[in-house]
């Protein structure tokens, strides 16, 4: 049963990990398309750097904030619904122990032990510390480590800041009649890279993946880039 266990709390904790990497690679994936969608729209408009620095600089800050801003509500929420659960398990434990024992060895029945050797982990891992089992395996909550909205909001503002750099800077460093050529090549290009990690994470097929990253990149880049074109040509 120690070694069920500690296997268990070893895969919870590496979907986690997977989890917050998904996370990172889309915060990324969002810093990349928003951008390059802003610089390259304000491109159609004018060659003007500085213009385009700020348009960049502007959409990277307010996209990062708000990114992170969204993250931290959103997981706080999911924190604040963790400990209503632990709250109402603890309060379970303390007024009928025996019919939350009992419930625990179902549990571990439908996970394929045997009615003895339920019952018998149950009231282990329910001498040990009751509401941790509970926790674990009713409820899939580790009470040692629930989610920190604090880290969830970084995570996403250090993804998406990272992201939207890059078409940033390849919009503003190279030569004028270079700027549109080398921010489309190397926004697709990390939308691809992107694509494929996401897939590969998800355990998904990566072609598919990396075309619909691509193609929608490349889609929001063109919309907006006409779209600059034609209020520049309106005089706007």
């Amino acid at each position: 049963m120690t070694e069920s266990t500690h296997d268990e709390t070893h895969g919870a904790s590496l979907g986690g990990r997977l989890n917050w990497l998904r996370a990172a690679v889309l915060g990324a994936n969002d810093g990349i398309v928003s951008t390059a969608g802003l610089v390259v729209g304000v491109a159609g408009a004018t060659d003007d750097r500085s213009a385009l620095l700020t348009a960049g600089l502007a959409g990277l800050l307010a996209g990062s904030m708000s990114m992170a801003a969204g993250e931290y509500v959103s997981v706080s929420t999911q924190r604040d619904s963790e400990k209503a659960a632990l709250a109402q398990e603890k309060r379970e434990l303390r007024e009928r122990p025996e019919a939350e024992l009992d419930e625990l060895t179902g549990l571990l029945e439908r996970r394929g032990l045997s009615e003895g050797v339920a019952r018998e982990a149950a009231v282990q891992l329910t001498e040990r510390d009751a509401l941790k089992a509970h926790a674990r395996v009713e409820l899939g909550i580790d009470p040692d480590d629930l989610t920190n909205p604090w880290h969830a909001a970084w995570a996403s503002f250090l993804a998406f800041t990272a992201g939207a750099l890059l078409p940033l800077l390849a919009m503003v460093l190279p030569p004028a009649d270079w700027r549109l050529t080398v921010t489309v090549v190397s926004v697709l290009t990390a939308l691809a890279l992107t694509g494929w990690s996401s897939a590969r994470l998800g355990a998904a097929a990566p072609p598919r993946a990396v075309l619909r990253n691509t193609v929608g990149g490349a889609l929001a880049m063109g919309v907006t880039y006409v779209a600059g074109t034609l209020l520049d040509a309106a005089g706007a």
